[in-house]
């Protein structure tokens, strides 16, 4: 059977090792789905698979062993999986509309983690409804906390939950947990004195420590949900680096924003002969240098007081 590789990719099924075989990859943006759902994974993979399914790093699901020609039919038991998990799609009953853009990463947020300072599944789809569909290679990650279990610093866009602590002194008791755990577990942001608690604003990382070891919520959580966005970390066999923050204390809309321009940035400089049409951005930044970039990533964002842009950034990893 005859296929064009880069329609069966761009409709989110892989070209695997044997010929005539591919797999159907499943997005599950912000990892979180209901349970209903992986009884018709599991039809497409005994039917049409190999009765195998694959769990990806990026929290999808991959279901190898379908034949070419099972494609239509694969998607045909993909689209309720499709509509439950609310993803754009172009055309309804023929799969994924794209492929290049990656799966939106999250931890399990703030639903039942008692670290995470926000709903990670939900900004994770409200992303992944500005972004696709959409072909180029993008890979985003959210994590609750300052803890990265999301390991977000390895991704373009690495996004972290912060909180703004907020001090109420006449609920304090002067026990002095508050500092201790900032100490021991954090980055010693706070101090006693002449008994109460002094905050380093600029050192505050935002992780919540302290809202966690108060035993008379003299410690709160700011109501409006704030991030770290850590920019171009990438792994790979070319040049792997760590992300590097880019802006503290910044809001969603802000954050979105920021993305969509970046896929304006990513069109107007890619190498037009990049392998397969895609290229990391990290590595047009490097062609392009960092200011050119934050030009185009911050214009018509509206940046909350709050912000604080970290600029010039260079980054630090292996060279080759």
């Amino acid at each position: 059977m005859d296929v064009n590789t880069k329609v069966l990719k761009k409709n989110a099924f892989r070209v695997t090792k044997q010929r005539g075989i591919t797999a159907s990859r499943i997005r599950v943006p912000g990892g979180h789905l209901e349970a209903k759902y992986l009884s018709m994974i599991q039809k497409i993979a005994d039917t049409y698979g190999n009765g195998t399914v694959h769990i990806t790093s990026r929290q999808g699901f991959e279901i190898p062993g379908i034949k070419y020609e099972d494609m239509p039919k694969v998607n045909e038991l993909l689209q309720p999986i499709i509509e439950g998990l609310d993803i754009n799609q172009e055309v309804p009953g023929q799969g994924y509309s794209a492929a290049g853009t990656r799966n939106v990463v999250a931890c399990i947020g703030n639903k039942v983690c008692p670290y995470a300072c926000y709903d990670t599944t939900k900004f994770a789809k409200r992303i992944e409804k500005a972004i696709f569909p959409n072909d180029l290679h993008f890979k985003i990650a959210l994590t609750g906390c300052p803890n990265d279990c999301a390991k977000v610093r390895m991704h373009d866009f690495g996004i972290m939950g912060m909180t703004e602590p907020r001090y109420d002194r006449d609920r304090c008791v002067s026990c002095g947990a508050c500092v201790k755990k900032c100490k021991k577990k954090s980055v010693a942001a706070l101090k006693a004195v002449n008994y109460r608690v002094q905050r380093n604003e600029e050192k505050c990382i935002g992780c919540g420590e302290c809202v966690l070891a108060c035993p008379t919520a003299a410690w709160t959580r700011k109501q409006e949900k704030l991030y770290r966005l850590t920019i171009f970390g990438r792994t790979g066999k070319k040049n792997p680096r760590m992300g590097e923050d880019f802006i503290k204390w910044v809001d969603e809309d802000s954050i979105i924003k920021i993305i969509l321009n970046t896929y304006d940035y990513v069109k107007k400089y890619i190498d037009p002969e990049a392998p397969g049409g895609k290229e990391h951005i990290g590595y047009i930044v490097d062609r392009t240098g960092f200011e050119e970039f934050k030009k185009w990533a911050l214009k018509d964002v509206n940046l909350p007081s709050t912000a604080e842009i970290c600029t010039p950034i260079y980054w630090k990893g292996i060279k080759y």
